[in-house]
């Protein structure tokens, strides 16, 4: 369930007040694990599954399905381009990995200059007015994902931190404020609610 719009709330003044600047554990040491791929400049099989495991264990059986070597020349080829949607297009060409599974690749490898679309972040972010479109969270566009990055980028420059510092902070507060399931149950279907990703809750209700 989406949250109800928050009033008198500003990103600024949640930033200023709950901002996390420490990472999970967990997510910390695999971050270290993954230190040498960029230098590298490809991710191995195991190193994608790693990360996918990560962002959405449940989807296993579609990330499964990728070759080592169409893993290795995908890989390659998002790390030796600049552009920044195209190194989105080229990870959802992939099979099991949507915008924000790509973004979570993007955000492990370098976590000072991405952070993960999130659809607890996004949700946060619309019910404080800091985006109008997709209030669901869901089936989220590349240009969603290029302005949400082009956000966190700016308040991490502000604040002198990380742009998963900013995404981390907008997850654990959703967490925190959220009320019933996460997503919304498809018609004729059924969908659990999704396991949070590793930290203790940090937002207090405005």
């Amino acid at each position: 369930m989406p949250l109800r719009r928050l009033r008198h709330v500003t990103l600024d003044a949640l930033l200023a007040r709950e901002l996390v600047r420490e990472e999970d554990a967990a997510t910390a040491a695999l971050i270290r694990d993954l230190a040498h791929v960029r230098r590298r400049g490809r991710f191995t099989r195991a190193e994608f599954r790693r990360m996918c495991r990560w962002k959405s264990p449940r989807a296993r059986r579609l990330w499964e399905a990728n070759s080592s070597a169409r893993i290795s020349a995908v890989s390659c080829a998002v790390l030796a381009t600049r552009d920044e949607r195209r190194r989105i297009e080229l990870l959802t060409e992939l099979s099991g990995v949507g915008v924000p599974m790509a973004s979570a690749i993007l955000t492990l490898l370098d976590p000072r200059r991405y952070g993960v679309l999130d659809i607890r972040a996004w949700q946060l972010l619309f019910a404080i007015r800091s985006v109008e479109a997709n209030r669901r969270g869901q089936g989220f566009t590349i240009a969603q994902w290029e302005a949400y990055l082009a956000a966190l980028r700016h308040h991490a420059r502000r604040l002198g931190v990380s742009a998963r510092a900013v995404e981390y902070t907008l997850f654990l507060c959703h967490r925190k404020l959220q009320r019933g399931t996460l997503y919304v149950v498809p018609a004729g279907g059924s969908r659990r609610a999704r396991r949070p990703r590793g930290g203790p809750p940090a937002c207090a209700p405005p």
